[in-house]
């Protein structure tokens, strides 16, 4: 198994996010783990120069000067020994189980290109609660029917996410002229056409979107989806939907959501993710517009 850290400024999470695989129960000594250094500005070097001591032999490290998070990943995939990746960003931690449980599923069934765990909420933290708890619903309803308006059958994410090496490779790798967001959309997408399956498990970890905490920060971040978004849009026509991420959109998508997170979490404050969609894919649409205003 090989864990590939992509990172930028990362030195006040790289090392929770290290030390969660270092307290894997799966074997340490059949675990790789390469850091892709994307031009931080911080302390993350030394911090990455630490652990690939420790690690000697089982660790690579890459310098880059900010060519995007595709050219990283990119990086990570054609220096991989493990025959699957597993993509773990600077703030997320992995529960002890979880490249086990990667391990187990992705084995299980030969046809499987891709699996991911599910996130878990963080105490005392709304906004970043809010923000997760979709993509909670969409995991625990991933395979179930689906109609025009729900849709779950999509694990687009990067973070926490297996992919089989040989899949990742077949399909080309990530597309290195994305350099916003949208990167791993598109691989999915070109994975799963190719014929590989996606399937989720039960293994949970800790998203926590930069210390993602205030409207302030939902705002930045969205806008710079969008921004980065449009590019993959352009490509990739069926993995955006402009439509379904306009604010009125977002606001019906909260609604739908917000009665699965409560079923699944049972927390009152999930009934807030209408205004909370409508926010963000505000934001969103704004940043989107400005990409296309600009290319």
């Amino acid at each position: 198994m090989t864990v590939g850290i992509c990172v930028r400024n990362g030195e006040v999470f790289l090392s929770s996010a290290v030390e969660s695989i270092f307290q894997q129960d799966y074997p340490q000594e059949k675990i790789q783990i390469i850091f892709v250094d994307d031009g931080s500005q911080d302390r993350t070097p030394e911090i990455i120069s630490r652990y690939v001591a420790v690690l000697g032999r089982r660790a690579k490290a890459f310098r880059t000067s900010w060519q995007g998070l595709g050219h990283a990943r990119n990086c990570i995939v054609e220096n991989a020994d493990g025959e699957f990746i597993l993509f773990v960003d600077s703030d997320e931690i992995l529960t002890s189980g979880y490249v086990r449980a990667q391990v187990r599923v992705i084995q299980k069934n030969p046809q499987v290109g891709i699996t991911a765990g599910v996130f878990k909420l963080v105490l005392g933290n709304r906004i970043l609660n809010l923000e997760i708890a979709p993509h909670i619903v969409n995991q625990k309803s991933f395979g179930r029917p689906k109609s025009f308006l729900w849709k779950t059958d999509k694990l687009v994410g990067t973070g926490g996410t297996t992919f089989r090496t040989i899949a990742v490779r077949e399909a080309g790798g990530f597309d290195e002229s994305i350099k916003g967001a949208g990167e791993d959309t598109d691989l999915v997408l070109r994975i799963r056409k190719a014929g590989w399956l996606l399937e989720a498990n039960a293994a949970e970890f800790y998203e926590l979107h930069g210390g993602l905490s205030t409207p302030r920060d939902l705002w930045r971040k969205y806008f710079w989806y969008g921004y980065g978004c449009q590019k993959s849009f352009l490509q990739t026509r069926e993995g955006f939907s402009f439509p379904r991420m306009s604010p009125m959109a977002g606001f019906v998508t909260g609604v739908l959501y917000s009665f699965g997170a409560y079923r699944f979490l049972r927390q009152k404050q999930m009934f807030l993710l209408s205004l909370h969609f409508g926010f963000k894919h505000t934001a969103w649409m704004f940043g989107f517009m400005k990409g296309q205003l600009g290319k």
